[in-house]
């Protein structure tokens, strides 16, 4: 690791061939025969790994990239799977992990991946969607809830502070392309303000963090939608 760079995890469906020089580490994490393996990683088939790290990547240049691939096939994983990478991630010594996914049900197992993170310092942001209902790990307390701003530009940053999320980002991948867009991608954004706050050296506690991160808001409060 380059000293004094910001490590970033990400727990997602992995990266493309063309970007396999971004990435520092990567590991997979897959259910066989009901067991759970570290196994190769494999190019990304869905392409929701891929539009992260551009994102990312585009923001934080600087910050060291690391993958823990949990989709293959299909946009689909297990609370063993997305704990077993947290906890690979974490010893991987990273500062942050973008979780730009949602599972439906409280797992403990999950839930205590989290707790290990953050006892290591570890930052983790997760995406949520703007409405409905709550989705793990983004539930847990003490992990950054994420989601998409159509309000937002690609640096601006919104303060929500709702049930729902606590801050948004762009929803727009490097592409613009509309149909990718979503709280995943603004989660990876938000991943990406918060490396380059962390590159600056000042205090890494999540408070000072959060208070950052309101001081930086373009906007306050939630979008508001026409009906």
């Amino acid at each position: 690791m380059a000293e004094g760079r910001v490590r970033i995890g990400l727990v997602d469906s992995g990266f493309s061939p063309a970007q396999a020089s971004w990435v520092q580490v990567a590991a997979g994490f897959e259910v066989i025969e009901h067991q759970l393996w570290l196994v190769d990683t494999q190019p990304d088939q869905q392409g929701h790994g891929t539009r992260l790290l551009e994102v990312i990547h585009a923001l934080a240049p600087e910050a060291e990239l690391l993958m823990a691939q949990v989709f293959r096939q299909r946009l689909t994983t297990t609370a063993a799977q997305v704990a077993a990478a947290i906890d690979w991630l974490v010893k991987q010594k990273v500062d942050l992990i973008n979780l730009s996914l949602g599972l439906r049900q409280h797992r403990e197992v999950l839930q205590q991946a989290c707790e290990r993170a953050f006892k290591a310092g570890v930052h983790i942001c997760a995406a949520s969607p703007a409405r409905g209902e709550p989705v793990y790990p983004a539930s847990y307390p003490g992990v950054f809830r994420m989601t998409g701003d159509a309000r937002c530009d690609r640096y601006e940053i919104a303060h929500l502070e709702t049930a729902f999320a606590d801050f948004a980002g762009c929803v727009k991948p490097i592409n613009g392309q509309q149909n990718l867009s979503g709280a995943s991608i603004g989660c990876a954004h938000m991943s990406a303000h918060i490396a380059r706050y962390l590159a600056e050296q000042r205090s890494k506690r999540p408070s000072q963090v959060r208070q950052w991160l309101i001081q930086q808001a373009h906007y306050q409060g939630a979008e508001r939608r026409s009906s």
